[in-house]
């Protein structure tokens, strides 16, 4: 029983290049991020009564893209009656998107102390947005894209290139998010000391300043760039849905990136901030 019919399973190569074709258009839509810092998540999160609670809803935001990936990898080859089993390259982007996420969407919310109530707006973008990326990866990946070991043939090189850049920017991504949990750990620690004083609490800030927070207030962001370029690298310049995650992830991020500064410089002063850009250093 398909999931989703027209998209999930069983899904013609028609719809997919669709899917595809239709999502390199996604930075059309961002253009309104660059009109308002209103952004209802995190730093900026409002009071509303139909907030979800942030770590189950980044949780549930989040994971529909890898399930997707997951579920397209393993059951559209059968759905093809491709001749044979998929290449290990399919695998390993695979396998390199999977560990991802396993980190952003299980492991990073539940290692964060606290994380702000999100709202529905956002949860709902997020949800659609991981859903449309893993149908254009995951049907790729599931028999769309390469399907024999000749298709990866004489790519080593860049294939463990890729692989490498792909690691460097995971390990920046988690160190960098560590420094933020790091703040919010003191913040909860100072909660809860205050609290048993019966003083009141207001929430906690810092400018971080470990890594690439001394040039940059945004270095997360611009590690998972490295990471999903890498990714990319991987996938070889012909694989268009890796390119397009990588062109979308940065098309939505980058306004949000700009507007935080906005955020620290407002609540900080220009002084504080000094010469830190959003998310490239010396540039943006």
């Amino acid at each position: 029983m398909p999931l989703i019919p027209m998209f999930i399973t069983p899904i013609s190569r028609a719809k997919w290049e669709l899917v595809v074709y239709a999502w390199q258009f996604f930075p059309v839509f961002t253009a309104v991020q660059w009109l308002t810092d209103w952004y209802p998540q995190g730093k900026t999160s409002v009071n509303s009564r139909f907030n979800i609670p942030g770590k189950l809803a980044w949780i549930l935001m989040e994971c529909p893209g890898v399930l997707t990936v997951l579920y397209l990898t393993l059951t559209l080859p059968t759905h093809l009656s491709l001749p044979g089993p998929l290449p290990i390259g399919n695998y390993t982007m695979t396998a390199l998107y999977t560990i991802h996420y396993l980190y952003r969407a299980l492991l990073s919310p539940l290692l964060n102390p606290s994380m702000s109530p999100i709202h529905p707006l956002v949860f709902t973008s997020a949800f659609a947005w991981q859903l449309i990326n893993g149908i254009s990866l995951g049907g790729w990946l599931g028999g769309y894209g390469p399907t024999t070991p000749s298709d990866w043939h004489a790519r080593s090189g860049w294939i463990y290139l890729g692989m490498v850049i792909w690691g460097f920017g995971l390990g920046g991504n988690m160190y960098h998010d560590d420094e933020l949990r790091e703040i919010r750990r003191v913040a909860a620690k100072e909660f809860e000391e205050k609290k048993k004083e019966g003083k009141d609490v207001k929430k906690h800030y810092e400018v971080p300043e470990a890594g690439l927070f001394r040039w940059v207030l945004y270095p997360h962001y611009l590690c998972e760039w490295i990471e999903w370029a890498g990714f990319w690298m991987v996938g070889g310049l012909a694989c268009t849905p890796a390119r397009v995650f990588l062109v979308n992830e940065i098309a939505t991020m980058m306004p949000r990136a700009l507007a935080g500064r906005r955020w620290y410089v407002e609540r900080f002063g220009r002084e504080r901030i000094g010469g830190r850009r959003a998310v490239v250093p010396g540039l943006l």
